[in-house]
């Protein structure tokens, strides 16, 4: 059984623990969700990367992954979320699956909850309505949706239609053309991900990225994920118009994290302001 298979099943358990009317009853009371959107908008670059502009960074609270393993396990994830903010990040991307990634919905929750200003996505793996109104009882401004997860077309549909209906932004992760093909049939759609990490191998590549990007039209924005970790990274992406990149391990692994954020956001280094 393949690691999402694996994921899968473990999450359906989940789902059936939870408790359809309360959530959605929470969800009904929660604040109105941010405009994720908006925050991906690439703007001018101060370093003069690329063509004038640099595109947005959603920063990832990460502490392991199935491919990884332990990456991070003691990072404190508010204080990491709060360097992400001073230091460039336009958006924070929060893992909440606990068994496969050390995730928390409790991280995502006190995030919210303490006015913190970025919008926020609840990366997990959602395959049921009652996650996403469990994601906007608990404070998520979008929510993932992974096309390998959600094989069935008229369920990949109706989650993308009610996350929209709920206020939040439904991010839409492809791995190939043939997701990337199902994805752009979603009515409305506005964000695709790239995932240039393949679910078969594990191994990764920005050649995905350049490969997909084309097939997507200029009316929606693009986030290219995995596999990022140096400037000229981000260079090579923003040649093939991506709006924005999602970054985990690169950060949190990294010996001076606020340089690394500032690095893969486009801002100019402290160092070099002096």
């Amino acid at each position: 059984m393949s690691i999402l298979a694996q994921i899968i099943e473990h999450k359906k358990m989940e789902i059936a623990a939870l408790d359809a009317p309360v959530l959605r009853a929470a969800a009904e009371q929660s604040p109105t969700p941010r405009n994720f959107l908006a925050a991906l908008t690439p703007r001018p670059s101060p370093s003069g990367r690329g063509v004038g502009v640099r595109v947005s960074l959603i920063a990832e609270l990460k502490r392991a992954s199935p491919s990884k393993g332990i990456l991070a396990p003691h990072l404190d994830l508010f204080q990491l979320a709060s360097l992400y903010a001073q230091n460039g990040a336009s958006a924070i991307s929060v893992l909440t699956d606990e068994k496969f990634f050390m995730g928390s919905l409790a991280t995502l929750r006190q995030l919210r909850l303490t006015n913190y200003q970025l919008p926020l996505l609840r990366k997990d793996f959602i395959l049921h309505e009652t996650q996403l109104y469990e994601s906007r009882a608990n404070g998520a401004d979008a929510v993932l949706l992974i096309a390998a997860a959600l094989t069935d077309d008229a369920l990949f549909a109706d989650l993308h239609a009610l996350a929209l209906e709920l206020g939040l932004t439904p991010l839409v992760e492809v791995h190939d053309e043939a997701e990337t093909e199902r994805a752009l049939k979603l009515k409305d759609i506005k964000l695709i991900g790239i995932n240039n990490r393949s679910l078969a191998t594990f191994d990764v590549s920005l050649e995905t990225t350049e490969k997909l990007r084309p097939m997507i039209p200029p009316e929606i924005a693009v986030v290219a994920e995995s596999g990022i970790f140096t400037a000229a990274d981000v260079e090579r992406l923003t040649k093939v118009n991506v709006d924005a990149i999602l970054v985990g391990e690169a950060l949190v692994t990294s010996e001076d994290i606020p340089a690394k954020v500032r690095e893969l956001s486009g801002m100019e280094s402290q160092k070099s302001k002096v």
